[in-house]
């Protein structure tokens, strides 16, 4: 055992019988369950312990207060800290059956945090380093909140992040991010047990992290994670601080444990019915599985109770606003749009039709943007260096710097993971609807952050663009083939590819009106006409699949395409039509919403009984499902090359040419 730690927290019996509630509750539930992580939460306990009972700004009864501090288990296999402190503190959904039912089908106390199963869960944690980074998020957002509403807004972001969150590179882009911007009321509390899956730590990693930390521009200290009274005070030197804070808790990990405690035997396993009645022994813990003394419960939901002054001045505070600046504050905290917003879209759509500009759907994206930033104020735009070409900023944003947060566009620098990570995080915070961009190549970096923005519903917009060999000369490391394929095989993600400036508009409008699905726009770097040339104003991109150009008479083809490819089907609609071949175009910027369509309008859109051709310049992995097995395929299953974009298509035959000629095979 760690000899210090054990005495310097049995020199307080009070924080020690609340730290050991936690331990208790943590190795019941998982031995019950037979299934999960007991050494993280036993280790962590007495920081947590003086965290909530000391710092943390909550109130349980009001658990979606806007000025509550947020805490974030980064190291989210060690749930059941998290579920412990929800239940003592007297989170109401947390219940003791539901610890009880840890880990078990349709309970609240999933195997790693999920966002939206309980209340007083900020994020969904679990795949290491994204709970910190998506902290960085909320701390940004506080920041940026508090620059327009500074009279409301005035909380903290805690973290509990181990050994794994620090190896992980999106550790590195996302401290660098926060100690760049000096997000000062960001604290990490560092697991520092020296114990992975694998054994100790220095078979794979010896880094100094106080002095990486450092570097980057963090306040940093170390203390031992099992002193009440060190920790107290480092949190509060913490909060000082001007800067973001990192405190290595040296702790023991499944502290209690006299056979486990300090092994990565304790890690991801039970103790096992014998170990537990040892570990009660040797923290002088007599009590029952699952069974909390009533002194020991009555503490710590007198921590839960404290929070109500706090959200109750709180309420005072905002009714004090000045009207304008109260309806203000509430409205960005709906996520609703503004009422201009609808007629903004409808106007600007008759100006293109009217208009007909021949931009890059990446320019489409950026003039759309416009519109949308002046009506939707609640815009947090960025890019991951690449503001140039993603277009991503707006006459209307200045950019986000560590002296000021007014701002509306983030520079986040070369951190494709991080971005997306920190825009999570800043959807989650609530307040601000953020977009962000890069390289349609790039969502590989960013991917795990794009699955956790499907996992927990959350609004997030990834505007990406040079979306195929269409980029060029930059050649097949930059250029997407198998990302489309890739990206609409996952859950809960809109992925559009509009083909012009019209079908960006509403591509952007149907995003902003997903409220529980992130969004992918994919867009050209190359300039494509105008193919929606008559005004309507239904949304027909919100369909994902639309008759765009009908035969003229009785169809025999139907010609399937998305993006720039569009144009591709429209000029071999027009050849085959010459040849008496009647043919129908469909323009397919968004099969996820197609796919929602009732039955017999994906029928008739897909056109029963027509031979089908689909043109798009990517992999043809996925389009089965539309053409059928007979059907032809016109794209590219290998990588691309570099060469002018023009001489690409050609060299892939992806051509109008080439659709005829499929077509006719089929015929």
């Amino acid at each position: 055992m760690n000899d210090s730690g054990a005495n310097s927290s049995s020199a307080d019996p009070k924080h020690l019988e609340m730290a050991n509630a936690i331990r208790a509750l943590s190795m019941d539930a998982i031995q019950k369950a037979n299934s999960g992580h007991p050494g993280m939460p036993m280790g962590m306990a007495d920081v947590a312990t003086v965290l909530f009972s000391k710092f943390l700004k909550f109130d349980p009864a009001k658990p979606n207060w806007p000025d509550r501090d947020r805490f974030v288990l980064s190291a989210g296999h060690g749930s059941m800290l998290l579920y412990s402190l929800l239940h003592l503190t007297g989170y109401k959904d947390m219940t003791l059956d539901e610890i009880k039912n840890f880990r078990q089908l349709g309970s609240k106390t999933a195997g790693h945090p999920e966002f939206g199963h309980a209340d007083g869960i900020e994020t969904t944690t679990g795949p290491l380093g994204q709970g910190l980074a998506t902290a960085v998020g909320m701390a940004l957002a506080e920041k940026m909140q508090a620059a327009r509403f500074k009279d409301v807004v005035d909380h903290h972001t805690y973290v509990i992040a181990g050994d794994g969150c620090l190896m992980e590179g999106i550790s590195h882009e996302a401290a660098s991010f926060a100690g760049h911007l000096g997000l000062g009321k960001l604290i990490v509390l560092w697991d520092d047990n020296e114990i992975s899956i694998d054994g100790k730590t220095d078979m794979a990693v010896s880094d100094n992290q106080l002095k990486r930390f450092e570097a980057m521009g963090w306040e940093t200290q170390a203390i031992d994670g099992h002193d009440p009274k060190a920790i107290e005070a480092a949190l509060a030197k913490a909060k000082a601080s001007s800067k973001p804070s990192l405190i290595a808790c040296k702790t023991t990990i499944g502290f209690g444990s006299p056979n486990k405690q300090g092994t990565s035997g304790v890690h991801g396993a039970p103790l096992g019915e014998e170990e537990i009645a040892l570990t009660r022994e040797t923290l002088n813990w007599s009590h029952g599985p699952f069974e909390i003394p009533v002194t020991v419960m009555d503490r710590w939901r007198a921590v839960g109770t404290k929070g109500a002054r706090l959200s109750s001045e709180w309420e005072k505070s905002l009714e004090a606003l000045d009207a304008d600046a109260k309806a203000a504050f509430e409205f960005s905290l709906s996520g609703e749009l503004p009422a201009s917003f609808d007629e903004a879209m409808q106007s600007y759509k008759k100006q293109l039709t009217e208009e007909a500009p021949g931009w890059a759907t990446r320019k489409s994206s950026q003039e759309a943007l416009n519109v949308i930033n002046e009506h939707v104020v609640n815009t947090i735009g960025g890019s991951a260096d690449l503001t140039g070409s993603n277009l991503t900023k707006t006459s209307h944003m200045e950019g986000v710097t560590p002296e000021d947060f007014t701002g509306r566009y983030v520079y986040y620098g070369v951190r494709e993971f991080g971005m997306a990570a920190i825009m999570n995080g800043i959807a989650l915070h609530k307040g601000f609807i953020p977009y962000g961009g890069t390289f349609m190549v790039f969502t590989d970096y960013a991917r795990p952050a794009i699955r956790l923005s499907a996992l927990m519903e959350q609004r997030v917009v990834y505007v990406m663009t040079h979306d195929s060999i269409g980029l060029g000369e930059d050649g097949p490391t930059h250029q997407p083939v198998e990302h489309l394929a890739s990206l609409r095989a996952m859950p809960n993600v809109n992925i559009f590819r509009p083909a012009d400036a019209v079908e960006t508009a509403e591509c952007w409008d149907a995003a902003l009106k997903a409220k529980k699905t992130p969004s992918i726009l994919s867009l050209s770097r190359q300039g494509l006409p105008l193919v929606r040339g008559d005004y309507t104003s239904e949304n027909l991109s919100a369909k994902g699949a639309y008759e765009l150009s009908a035969a003229s008479d009785e169809a025999r083809v139907t010609l399937l395409a998305t993006g720039s490819e569009v144009t591709i089907a429209l000029d071999a609609q027009k050849a085959l039509e010459a040849e008496g071949i009647a043919t129908r175009v469909v323009s397919v910027p968004c099969t996820e919403l197609f796919d929602k369509q009732s039955q017999d309008y994906r029928r008739e859109t897909l056109g029963p009984g027509t031979v089908k051709v689909a043109i798009e310049a990517a992999s043809s992995f996925g389009w089965q499902k539309y053409i059928g097995s007979e059907g032809a395929f016109v794209g590219l299953d290998g990588f691309g090359a570099s060469a002018p974009a023009g001489d690409l298509y050609r060299h892939f035959n992806i051509t109008s040419d080439a659709v005829v000629e499929a077509a006719k095979k089929q015929l």
